[in-house]
């Protein structure tokens, strides 16, 4: 008998066409997103099957799949390394590979979802859960991040908008409405406007523990797991449950949504009768997991937590007729380690017990206690070009946070980066708790941050201001430098190092604009002033120094240095070598006043890295203004890499005598 998801008999040998579906995603969604989606539909027009594949770029998902389209499909190809949500292929075979499977082997990939497993719709069949990957022959998946750093980055995604939005409305109102109290912090008054803002802030604080533990499960184990993810990081966070004042924090957090998501993972794998398979993911699997995980960390994980507290607290007790430096380094040390969970409690609370008494350790405290946001933020000023464009939006939210005290600002970095963050963030508040301690700085009500100081809640405040400033220069530099370290970029590089080309004609002056009549593609950006037939340069560095030249002919480029350390930078996160002879080197900066596109051919081609090893000898760079770096960069990068991926254009485009042919063939990219 023949399943329903069973594709027709003789298909692929001559008998009927199968009917196929296919998505494509990259982390980026940019060109691996669409080259995979071209070689698929390119191979399966070959071997004589429709093909229709919907792309999950930066832009939005486009051609998407319909409920008829599943209906009638033969077999889905799931061609991404980050999340596809698998349930509208419920009944369907799914094939879940890595997106460069799909770019690199995708006839393979049509002959394996004739036998690929059925999605069942829980999570199970085509994959474990969302990002699930299945290895090729020989090659398993492609290179791909793993299933553990993809579901971390999913948390920290959900998260940092409830970061931002509950520390900006708790600092607002705390800046607006808030008094200082020589017993009780900054108290802003019950009933009172701003303490109504204060009351949403910190909703949006209390609920980014669970989304961040809801979210790395749903990545691991789908929508089963989305609940004991949330319940499990809500019960993480709250020590009340389990013996301790303290709750565990975003560590916590992370703890109970891989245990989440895992556990879910388990679960479907055990056999069940089929009457009970339809309400295993909506009623069996979230109840049983969210009560299996609860119990286990408020019963095993929690009395550990709450052991940690206690005799934390005994220790720090026993300091306090040591050096008031040492005192201060230790403070320091945990008030940055887990921002808000037990450890960074414990230090909180010893301060803020003795305020009345030696409100000098409530000083240590205030000082450090801005340190990590402040120096987070202060990092992706310094180095932009080492974080997202999500990430510099987070990190101006995060040195406000940190002028009013709300050491959660920094969170967001450390969930994503933990082994380079979390250390960066303890220098840098070792270093201000021990100015603290050394200059006798006094703080008399417990909350920490500048603020406290504007309000008059400090004594000794120039070096307050000092231990402050330095702590968080500490911690950006430290940051800054882990992170080059492991991009393989160097701090403080601003510019190629390679000599421009002499052999390359000089660029237009400044204000330059395109001869009238000369040919232009891509919406103009790529004119034959941008064009060049033979690339001179023979190495990745030189080539991209080469091109920024090219583009400056336009006089749009105000700085070419610039523009030559923006792309380079590019490099350093990650190769824009395509493979198939393709590279497009691509910057957003500030470097360039309008949008511009290069073009070159290298005879010998060009070393750049790419999966297939080829040389490249088709050299597209773009550059666009940080201000258009939306749509205009996605869209070119999506056309351009659609249009490559014909065998046939890029012969063309190969084989043109002059410039003239060039804008000819160019002129196909529609």
């Amino acid at each position: 008998m023949t399943s329903p998801a069973d594709p027709p008999d003789g298909a692929g040998t001559g008998g009927p066409r199968l009917k196929l579906l296919a998505v494509t995603a990259c982390p980026t969604g940019i060109a691996h997103t669409y080259m995979a989606a071209e070689k698929l539909v390119q191979a399966a027009q070959a071997l004589g099957h429709e093909m229709k594949v919907e792309t999950q770029g930066s832009i939005g998902a486009e051609n998407v799949l319909s409920d008829n389209d599943v209906i009638q499909a033969d077999g889905i190809i799931v061609a991404a390394d980050k999340d596809v949500d698998l349930s509208r292929f419920a009944g369907k075979r799914v094939l879940s590979v890595g997106v460069a499977e799909g770019i690199h082997h995708p006839e393979r990939l049509i002959e394996r979802v004739r036998s690929a497993p059925v999605h069942r719709g829980d999570g199970t069949g085509g994959g474990a859960g969302p990002t699930a990957t299945v290895g090729g022959p020989g090659g398993g998946g492609g290179k791909q991040r793993g299933v553990g750093y993809k579901a971390l980055m999913n948390g920290v995604s959900y998260m940092i908008p409830f970061v931002v939005v509950g520390g900006l409305l708790i600092a607002v109102s705390l800046a607006l409405g808030g008094h200082a109290q020589p017993d009780g912090g900054l108290v802003i008054p019950e009933g009172s406007f701003w303490k109504h803002v204060n009351d949403i802030g910190v909703i949006g604080f209390t609920l980014m523990i669970p989304i961040l533990s809801g979210y790395i499960a749903y990545a691991i184990g789908d929508r089963p797991a989305l609940v004991p993810g949330m319940i499990g990081g809500w019960i993480a966070n709250t020590g009340a449950l389990y013996g301790s004042e303290s709750g565990a924090g975003f560590i916590g957090a992370i703890v109970t949504g891989f245990l989440a998501g895992y556990l879910v993972v388990w679960i479907k794998k055990v056999e069940v009768p089929r009457f009970v398979r339809p309400i295993m993911p909506i009623i069996v699997i979230p109840v049983v997991a969210t009560s299996a995980l609860g119990l286990f960390f408020i019963y095993v994980l929690g009395k550990p937590i709450a052991w940690v507290f206690e005799h934390l607290t005994d220790w720090l007790a026993g300091l306090t007729g040591t050096s008031a430096a040492l005192l201060g380094v230790i403070l320091g040390l945990m008030i940055a380690f887990d921002m808000g969970g037990p450890v960074n409690k414990t230090a909180f609370l010893f301060g803020a017990g003795l305020v009345s008494k030696n409100p000098e350790i409530m000083g240590m405290c205030a000082a450090a206690i801005p340190v990590p946001p402040l120096g987070q933020g202060l990092a992706t000023l310094m180095h932009r070009k080492l974080f997202s464009e999500q990430e510099r939006e987070t990190g101006l939210a995060a040195l406000f946070m940190g002028f009013f005290g709300i050491t959660e600002g920094a969170i967001p970095f450390a969930a994503a980066r933990p082994a380079r963050v979390i250390p960066a963030n303890m220098v840098g508040g070792a270093v201000a708790g021990a100015i603290a301690g050394l200059a006798a700085v006094t703080d008399s009500v417990p909350h920490g941050g500048p603020i406290v100081a504007v309000l008059g809640a400090v004594g000794g405040v120039p070096m307050f201001f000092i231990a402050i400033a330095v702590g968080a220069a500490a911690t950006a530099l430290t940051t800054v430098t882990l992170m080059s370290v492991g991009s393989g970029t160097t701090v403080g590089s601003t510019a190629s190092s390679a000599p421009p080309t002499t052999s390359t004609p000089a660029p237009v002056a400044a204000g330059a604009l395109p001869v009238p009549g000369v040919g232009e593609v891509l919406s103009g950006y790529l004119t034959e002033l941008t064009v060049r037939q033979r690339l001179v340069a023979d190495g990745k560095e030189a080539a991209i120094r080469e091109m920024a030249e090219l583009l400056a002919a336009t006089g749009k480029v105000t700085n070419t240095d610039a523009l030559v350390a923006t792309a380079l930078a590019r490099e350093a996160l990650g190769t824009t070598g395509l493979g198939e002879e393709i590279a497009i080197p691509h910057a957003k900066t500030d470097a360039v006043s309008a949008p511009v596109v290069g073009f070159a051919r290298s005879a010998e081609g060009v070393e750049w890295g790419a999966p297939d090893g080829t040389r490249a000898r088709l050299i597209f760079m773009i550059a666009v203004p940080e201000a258009a770096a939306g749509d205009v960069h996605l869209r070119i990068l999506a056309l351009l890499s659609r249009r490559l991926m014909d065998p046939g254009f890029r012969e063309r485009l190969l084989a043109a005598p002059d410039t003239e042919a060039i804008m000819r063939v160019l002129g196909e990219i529609q």
